[in-house]
């Protein structure tokens, strides 16, 4: 837990007042997912990306998400070399531990699909060739969704793929005062250094194995899933993948929050963030109020389990 709380403190040098989004990225990070920025530029998507990239003494790359950008160009591709006579491999951006996808929404769906392999199996196939990620591998992607002028909608498999969908939202007064005063000199992030290894990372998603999870609250999960699935507004509900990604968050959730165990607050915050952008609607119109209704609703629904969460 210590290494934990070494990475939210080390990024709160840079991100002022969100440390609650810094934990749900933490938390997506340990649990082995990926997560999805969304919010209108300059709250801090890209600048939260590159403070927990710094923060693992990984390998980091950027891929900055154009109309233009092919899947080679993230992949990789085989070039001649005319000196050995044989065509070589030259790696893409995407053999990297840390993945800064910037405004992922920019490139068209074939090389949004060119991800998909990645984050799902955490490997590569090209020409045939399939090539293992080095481990931990995450991607973390931003997406502004007030310009749509060149912009492609990732569609549900990819969104699917994003254990989490978070929201940066606006500083208050003070806290903006305070990012104010540390950029008079210069840029924080150049500040701060990694405080974690790979094999630290590694070791914490281990360890969230051992986080217990009482099958009542499983079963909770469960229920809350169908209701999703039985709603008159929603034409595709919580899939067995999406249940899946809410026990490990959660368990994960509980591990960075200091706890050995899941308790029921675990999956209640958790609901919007992981499943939220998981619902499809029936009239193909999708904003945040339609899925915060959505798992409100469900959430009322579903009678909260009281049991003792410890195991004892």
């Amino acid at each position: 837990m210590s290494k934990a709380s070494d990475i939210l403190d080390n990024v709160s040098k840079v991100i002022v007042g969100k440390r609650n989004v810094s934990e749900l990225v933490l938390t997506s990070i340990i649990a082995g997912g990926h997560v999805l920025l969304e919010d209108v530029p300059g709250t801090g998507k890209t600048m939260m990306a590159k403070s927990f990239a710094k923060s693992i003494d990984g390998e980091f790359s950027r891929i900055q998400f154009t109309p233009d950008l092919l899947p080679s160009d993230i992949t990789g591709v085989h070039v001649y070399n005319q000196k050995e006579g044989e065509f070589v491999f030259r790696r893409g951006p995407v053999f990297a531990n840390v993945i800064l996808a910037d405004e992922i929404n920019r490139a068209t769906p074939r090389t949004q699909s060119a991800l998909l392999e990645c984050m799902e199996e955490h490997q590569v196939t090209i020409d045939g060739d399939t090539l293992q990620l080095d481990e931990p591998f995450i991607v973390i992607a931003t997406e502004n969704p007030i310009e749509t002028a060149g912009t492609y909608p990732l569609p549900e498999a990819q969104l699917d793929r994003f254990l989490m969908k978070l929201e940066m939202g606006y500083p208050d007064k003070e806290e903006e005062i305070t990012i104010l005063n540390r950029f008079l000199k210069d840029n924080p992030i150049e500040d701060i250094s990694n405080v974690c290894s790979k094999e630290d990372i590694k070791a914490m998603k281990n360890e969230v194995k051992n986080i217990y999870i009482h099958p009542s609250l499983i079963e909770y999960i469960v229920k809350l899933a169908e209701v999703t699935r039985n709603m008159g507004s929603v034409a595709i509900g919580i899939s067995p993948r999406g249940s899946i990604a809410m026990v490990n968050a959660a368990r994960a959730y509980a591990y960075v929050n200091g706890r050995n165990y899941v308790v029921p607050s675990d999956i209640k915050e958790l609901a919007l963030c992981v499943w939220g952008h998981r619902l499809v609607f029936n009239t193909g119109i999708v904003v945040k109020e339609n899925r915060e209704q959505a798992i409100n609703e469900a959430l009322s629904q579903v009678e909260v389990p009281t049991e003792e969460w410890s195991n004892r």
